[in-house]
């Protein structure tokens, strides 16, 4: 029942008939399905409150198909922690959807500490996606280290968009060597008395090397939100931007920081963030062709979260 009930919500019973999908299924700290694909081994130690999960890619190997990771707590009051050790070999590639789900929760504590090594020219595709209970009872604390060998490239999302966030505090770290590219983004949807704590920081320290941090978030109610994007750039060619864009109504407060540092005069880093209201003529432009006023900016925040 537990394997169903996270499959239905996270829609990958289709991974599950397939043999030739690799897949994972948690809740709090059991292995509820998984099955392993040639190339790719999945290693799980039941832990206090969690799982210890070791994950390697074979060098010279692609994944065709998208590996499922459920973590789920069906429970109402928990803590769950999840240790990932993620290795991906040289010249290989692989994509990644995770589904962290916590429908009934009104106090659960979702803990994930990552270390991500992608080797040599490897490529690595994560999408983080996040459905919470409507009572904003969730306290979710991702944090990552990453390293990009020479030519590895990671493209990873972090979804927040369904459900009450409750309090969300994401730490990501990187670190990029020669012509590797990185592109963070981080999209959330805060209401209620929500708190959202977002820092990213990418240090470019390979000849080459191109990153990108982008943050989208958006604010109602009495939320409240700190964005730190910081951007490194000590190599020649090095190239980056910091993107961070936060709607802001209500009583709701934000602010951002973005930092770039550039070390070496070949380098070169832009940013930019903006803070404020739905754009009046945006607001202006939907209202002429029918919308009400809330209908108008429930469709500029999800243009903004699309």
């Amino acid at each position: 029942m537990q394997k169903n009930q996270l499959a239905r919500i996270a829609k990958i019973e289709g991974a599950l008939k397939d043999p030739d999908a690799a897949y994972l299924i948690i809740n709090l700290n059991k292995v509820i399905a998984s099955q392993s694909i040639d190339g790719l081994n999945i290693q799980t130690k039941e832990i206090k409150d969690g799982i210890d999960l070791k994950i390697r890619l074979k060098e010279n190997t692609v994944i065709k198909k998208p590996v499922h990771l459920c973590f789920g707590v069906l429970e109402k009051s928990a803590i769950q922690k999840i240790l990932i050790d993620f290795k991906i070999g040289e010249n290989s590639s692989i994509s990644v959807l995770a589904h962290c789900i916590f429908p009934e929760a009104e106090d659960v504590t979702h803990i994930m500490d990552a270390r991500i090594n992608i080797e040599e020219n490897a490529h690595y595709t994560y999408l983080e996606r996040h459905i919470h209970s409507i009572y904003g009872g969730v306290k979710v604390y991702p944090k990552a280290r990453v390293n990009l060998g020479e030519r590895a490239r990671l493209k990873t999302d972090f979804e927040l968009l369904k459900g009450r966030v409750g309090l969300l505090e994401i730490d990501y770290e990187a670190i990029c060597r020669k012509e590797a590219v990185l592109e963070m983004t981080a999209k959330v949807n805060g209401r209620g008395d929500d708190i959202i704590k977002i820092s990213e920081s990418a240090s470019l320290v390979g000849e080459g090397a191109r990153g990108v941090l982008r943050t989208r978030v958006a604010l109602r109610d009495k939320t409240k939100a700190h964005v730190y994007n910081k951007l490194i750039a000590t190599a020649a060619y090095a190239r980056g931007h910091v993107d961070c864009k936060e709607i802001v109504q209500d009583e709701a407060v934000a602010d951002a920081v973005p930092v770039v540092q550039v070390n070496h005069p070949k380098a070169h880093i832009t940013h930019e963030a903006a803070i404020g209201s739905v754009d009046s003529k945006q607001l202006q432009t939907l209202m002429s062709r029918g919308l009400s006023e809330d209908e108008a900016t429930e469709f500029i925040i999800q243009g903004l979260l699309g």
